[in-house]
């Protein structure tokens, strides 16, 4: 994994750094870009939010470039945060981090953490192995990261899914190291009550933080909120995880390989690739089994865990698969899940998971996505997705009412 030694172990704050505050500072808010995204109302029973792409979000510096965006976060002041490779990008793309630089404008890989206003102001980035602490000569820090989830503290939860990446991490707001889970180059399987394999997503809320510990193993993992203790795990159906796990190192092409027979949502097991893990509004654990087109529903009640549902996401679609990740219109009353191999976003009334609708299509321009991966909503409406492969990006969808059919 190459890192450029100039950027991405620093903190960064706006206004805070001389050197960068000529350009953030001084650089005047410009206005929404807004631009019609391609949309459809299926339910035509129900109404269904619509929204407008902002072709003008977010606003970066002019010499810094975002590689992939496989993580989304947006906390309680409505503040974007999102988590970035900059180990994705190649010379002609970032030649500015070359050591002699190799072109003399732009660009350079913005640090891996970045958080923006709702104007899409850098407020400040931060991200590196000087970051994290080193256990017995290995740094902790993910070779490739993955997840990232903002608490009710602020505080910040990332994870990777790289060679060795099975650690979860917790900084505060400003990039401090706190606390980990697992440990980077070990791991012991499904079973394991203190290792992960390659944790995809992380949840901390309601008491507990939750693992979607899904990239080497296939299963949730739940700890304790103080002192991280081991609560338990659970796999497809709420049953004891399998043995099975995948074969190390995970790597991109993985993820269209039809090697596992192809999506198969009655599967017993979760398929390889457990994405997501999120409480909804009603404190029901949704998680996204990506390989096999479907999310599963899960409660806990009287300190047990019990499966409610799948939820199907165009099931019979191949290559990346569909279920990516999952969040919630601020009211509570919809979902919205990530598609990937598809490109949209479906839309669903959440008192009965039906769909209503979807939003987006495949494409490289404003309101379309490539690799579609993370997906969230902020308190005005707003949805914000990232992409990742060759999509590289962080969107903002404006929220413009309601569609009655």
């Amino acid at each position: 994994m190459r890192r450029s030694p100039r950027s991405f172990a620093r903190t960064v704050s706006i206004c805070s750094a001389a050197v960068l505050a000529a350009f953030w500072c001084a650089a005047p808010a410009r206005a929404e870009a807004l631009v019609e995204v391609e949309s459809e109302h299926i339910d035509l029973s129900i109404p269904m939010p619509t929204f407008k792409a902002d072709a003008s979000w977010p606003k970066l510096p002019a010499d810094t470039i975002l590689g992939q965006v496989p993580g989304l976060s947006i906390d309680a002041e409505d503040t974007v945060w999102i988590i970035q490779r900059p180990n994705s990008l190649d010379k002609t793309e970032a030649g500015l981090a070359e050591e002699p630089p190799i072109v003399v404008a732009c660009c350079k890989p913005a640090p891996h953490v970045l958080r923006f206003d709702g104007e899409g102001r850098l407020l400040s980035a931060w991200g590196g192995p000087e970051l994290a602490p080193e256990i017995d000569g290995e740094n902790q820090w993910p070779a490739n990261v993955h997840g990232i989830y903002v608490d009710d503290d602020r505080t910040v939860w990332l994870a990777g899914n790289g060679d060795g990446d099975h650690v979860v991490l917790n900084f505060t707001a400003g990039g401090e190291f706190i606390r980990q889970i697992g440990r980077r180059g070990r791991t012991e399987g499904n079973a394991s009550e203190t290792s992960l394999g390659n944790p995809a997503d992380i949840n901390h809320s309601d008491g507990s933080v939750l693992v979607a510990d899904g990239y080497i193993n296939k299963r949730i993992a739940q700890f304790g909120d103080e002192d991280l203790a081991f609560v338990r795990a659970w796999g497809a159906y709420a049953a004891r995880p399998g043995s099975e796990t995948r074969d190390q190192p995970f790597d991109q092409s993985q993820a269209t390989s039809t090697s596992d027979g192809g999506a198969d949502p009655e599967s017993k097991s979760f398929g390889d690739i457990v994405h997501c893990v999120t409480r909804g509004p009603d404190g029901l654990i949704y998680v996204c089994d990506r390989r096999n087109n479907r999310i599963q529903l899960f409660a806990e009640k009287d300190g047990d865990l019990e499966f409610v549902r799948d939820i199907l996401i165009a099931p019979e679609s191949g290559g990346t698969r569909t279920a990516s990740d999952v969040a919630f219109s601020p009211d509570g009353k919809y979902v919205y899940v990530a598609d990937m191999v598809n490109g949209r976003v479906w839309i669903l009334l959440r008192e009965d998971h039906r769909i209503v609708g979807s939003f987006g299509r495949n494409g490289r321009y404003p309101g379309q996505f490539i690799w579609l991966h993370s997906v969230d909503v902020d308190s005005k409406g707003n949805v914000y997705t990232t992409e990742v492969g060759t999509g590289r990006r962080v969107q903002r969808f404006v929220f413009t009412g309601m569609s009655e059919g």
